[in-house]
């Protein structure tokens, strides 16, 4: 199967997956607890390359899924709806589209609130401040207030890639090399 058609079936999961979650959360008015459970499993995705490779591979069967999402899900206080989800999710062999469920959740909240939403890839973590600082900027760029979901891609090796919309400001660092690459085999 092309890569396309993969990440357009990942994409298409995802998003079904997180309005279900959203719609379940809604009228059991928790969506603001299944938020800050989807955030601190973003960042345990952003801290932990095997937790990253746990969810991602085919190799484990939906069985040791189940056990290890239960297992991760106690252990960092997980429970209620996103902890039922997770399992929901370990036992459909769909932990590989997690983080676009979490990513899609993150947007169908913020068009909820009637804020825009944004994704931004940093090459690590923002701090709180940080974070603030960029939806105050985006919010004076665009008028709206902001919700922003933040995805950790070392290999940007600097600055922001930020999409809002249609539009994409890209300031990474390997952006602008490749760029001065270019400049120079033109020079040359």
């Amino acid at each position: 199967m092309p890569v396309a058609d993969t990440s357009q079936l990942t994409s298409g999961v995802a998003e079904r997956y997180a309005s279900s979650l959203f719609e379940l959360a809604l009228e059991e008015n928790a969506v603001g607890t299944v938020a800050a459970d989807l955030d601190r499993f973003q960042t345990m995705l952003d801290e932990s390359d095997d937790l990253k490779r746990f969810i991602l591979s085919p190799v484990f069967s939906a069985e040791d899924q189940l056990k290890a999402i239960i297992a991760i899900s106690e252990k960092v206080g997980i429970s209620g709806f996103f902890a039922n989800f997770l399992k929901v999710v370990a036992r459909n062999r769909r932990l590989f589209a997690l983080p676009g469920m979490i990513k899609a959740f993150r947007l169908i909240a913020a068009n909820h609130r009637g804020e825009i939403s944004a994704d931004v890839t940093s090459a690590h973590a923002l701090s709180a401040e940080q974070e603030n600082e960029l939806k105050v900027a985006l919010k004076g760029v665009t008028g709206k207030d902001v919700a922003i979901a933040v995805t950790v891609d070392p290999s940007i090796l600097g600055g922001l890639i930020v999409k809002v919309g249609s539009r994409q400001i890209d300031t990474s660092l390997r952006t602008k090399l490749s760029t001065l690459k270019l400049a120079l085999k033109e020079v040359g």
